[in-house]
C-alpha cells in the first residue's frame, strides 16, 4: 500500500477548508478556465467586429453556447483539456483546440481559424492570471481581510477607555489604553488594504514580441493598437502598450509587495496580541472539548496566533520570492515567470490561512482590566515624565526656578520602584505653580492616557 494519491501541501489537506474558495480561482483548472474565457471573447471580438473581413457571424445563441464553456467550465472540462494536453505537450495549445471541439460540436468549423488568432500564449496567459488573481482578490483574500480589519477596529472601539501600561523597549513606559494600540493596527492594515483595493491590473495582447507583427502581416489595414486596447479595458483591465512577449508583472509584483506588507502588520499584531496573553492583560476564553496541552490540562494555548505567525511567514517568502522573480525576464522572454506563477495560490493560501486564524483567535479572547490595572499600580514611576514636563513647562514660563528638572525626576525614579506616597510626598515639596501641583497631585498611572481614547476616533475618519 502507498500513500501517493495524498496531498503534498497542507493547504489541500489539513486547511482545506479555510482555503477553499482561492481553489476556484488560482488551481490550475482555475487558470484554464479563465484561459478559455480569453480565448472564447477574442473568438466573439474577431468576429462580431469583423476585423478580417471574412464576412461570418455568430448567432446571440452561439455566442451563449461559446460562453457556458466558461460558466459550465467542470471536471468533466479539467479531463477533457488534460487528454488534449497529453497530446500537444503544451497547455495554452490545448485550450485553443478544446475552443475549437466545441465549435465543431456547434457545427463552426469555418470560424476555427479565429480561434487564437495572432496570438502568443502569453497572451492568453497574462490576462487569464490577470482574471484568476482579481478574482481571488474579490472574492476570497479581500472579504476575510476586510472582516479582520472589521474586527480589529471594533475592538479598538471597545477597549478605548481601557487604560494600559505601555512597554517601550519591553520595560514600563507612558500608559495608554487598548484600544488606541488595536486602532495604531487598524489604521496601518486600512492603509495596505486601501493600496491592494486600488491596485492596476495590466494587460497586453499584442503577440509574439509585444509589436503586432503578425496582426499587421494579415490585416495591415486594421488599427490594431486600438483594438488590442479595447480588448483588455473590455475584459476589466488597464492596457499596457509597451511589453515583450509578456506582459511585465511589475503590477504583480506591487500587489504582493502590498499583500506581503499587510501580512507583515498582521504578523505584528499576532505576535503583540500573544504577548498580551502571556501577561495576562487577555484571558483566553475555553473552546468546549479543545485541547490545550496533551499532558498539562490547564492550559489554553494561543495557537490561533501562533498559526497565524508561521502561515503570514510562509506567505511573505513565497510572495516576496514571486516580487523579485516576475520583474525579471531575459531579453524578449524567458520561462522562469511560467513555474513561478503557479505558486500564487500557495502565498495567497497561507495568507488566507492566516487571515482565518486571527479572525478565530480575536473571537476567543477578553480584556483583563483587573490585570492591566494591577500592573499600572505597580508602575507608578511612570508619571516622571509627567511631573519633569510640567516642571519645565513652569520653569519656562518663570514661575519655577528648578534647576534640571530631568535629572531631578531621573534620580528620583530610574531603576526604582516608587510608590503612591513617595510620589505624592515628591509633588507636595515641589516649586512649582498651585494649578501645576494640582494636576500632578490627582495624576495616576491609569488616567495619565494622554488623547489615547479620542485617538481612536481617527478610525472613522
Amino acid at each position: 500500500m502507498t500513500l501517493s494519491s495524498q496531498p503534498l501541501s497542507p493547504l489541500d489537506g489539513r486547511y482545506l477548508a479555510q482555503v477553499r474558495e482561492l481553489g476556484e480561482h488560482l488551481s490550475e483548472a482555475g487558470l484554464n478556465r479563465a484561459r478559455v474565457q480569453v480565448e472564447v471573447e477574442w473568438l466573439i471580438w474577431l468576429v462580431e467586429k469583423d476585423l478580417l473581413q471574412v464576412n461570418k457571424t455568430l448567432s446571440e445563441k452561439e455566442a451563449a453556447k461559446l460562453r457556458e464553456l466558461v460558466s459550465e467550465f467542470s471536471d468533466e472540462s479539467v479531463e477533457k483539456l488534460g487528454k488534449i494536453e497529453a497530446t500537444t505537450r503544451h497547455d495554452v495549445k490545448a485550450v485553443e483546440y478544446f475552443v475549437r471541439d466545441a465549435l465543431t460540436a456547434m457545427k463552426r468549423e469555418d470560424l476555427h481559424e479565429l480561434v487564437h488568432f495572432a496570438c502568443t500564449s502569453e497572451d492568453i496567459n497574462n490576462l487569464s492570471y490577470a482574471i484568476t488573481i482579481h478574482d481571488a482578490l474579490e472574492r476570497a483574500w479581500l472579504p476575510k481581510a476586510k472582516d479582520a480589519l472589521k474586527k480589529i477596529t471594533r475592538m479598538a472601539g471597545e477597549m478605548k477607555n481601557v487604560p494600559m501600561l505601555s512597554r517601550t523597549h519591553g520595560q514600563p513606559a507612558t500608559p495608554t489604553t487598548m484600544g488606541k494600540e488595536f486602532a495604531v493596527f487598524a489604521h496601518r492594515l486600512h492603509r495596505q488594504l486601501h493600496r491592494i483595493e486600488n491596485q492596476e491590473i495590466l494587460g497586453k495582447f499584442s503577440g509574439a514580441t509585444g509589436t503586432f507583427a503578425a496582426h499587421l502581416a494579415a490585416a495591415p489595414e486594421v488599427d490594431w493598437p486600438a483594438q488590442s486596447k479595447a480588448f483588455v479595458e473590455h475584459l476589466g483591465f488597464q492596457w499596457n502598450p509597451l511589453t515583450t512577449q509578456i506582459e511585465s508583472h511589475d503590477w504583480q509584483a506591487e500587489l504582493y509587495s502590498s499583500i506581503s506588507h499587510f501580512n507583515r502588520i498582521m504578523h505584528n499584531l499576532a505576535t503583540d496580541v500573544w504577548t498580551y496573553i502571556s501577561l495576562g492583560f487577555f484571558k483566553q476564553i475555553p473552546v468546549a472539548g479543545a485541547t490545550g496541552s496533551s499532558t498539562m490540562p490547564h492550559k489554553i494555548n494561543p495557537i490561533r496566533f501562533e498559526n497565524a505567525e508561521a502561515n503570514l511567514e510562509l506567505s511573505c517568502a513565497i510572495l516576496d520570492s514571486l516580487s523579485q522573480t516576475l520583474v525579471t525576464s531575459r531579453m524578449q522572454r524567458d520561462l522562469t515567470d511560467s513555474s513561478a506563477q503557479r505558486n500564487i495560490g500557495v502565498g495567497f493560501g497561507h495568507s488566507l490561512l492566516a487571515l482565518d486564524n486571527v479572525n478565530r483567535g480575536l473571537d476567543e479572547i477578553a480584556i483583563s482590566e483587573g490585570v492591566l490595572m494591577a500592573d499600572l499600580l505597580e508602575n507608578w514611576e511612570v508619571l516622571g515624565e509627567a511631573i519633569q514636563t510640567a516642571i519645565r513647562a513652569d520653569v519656562a514660563r518663570g514661575e519655577s526656578k528648578i534647576s534640571d528638572p530631568y535629572a531631578m525626576l531621573k534620580e528620583l525614579t530610574r531603576g526604582k520602584r516608587v510608590g503612591e506616597e513617595e510620589l505624592l510626598a515628591f509633588v507636595n515639596e515641589l516649586d512649582v505653580s498651585d494649578a501645576t501641583k494640582a494636576r500632578l497631585l490627582v495624576l495616576k498611572p491609569s488616567t495619565y492616557l494622554g488623547l489615547s481614547a479620542e485617538l481612536v476616533e481617527y478610525l472613522a475618519d
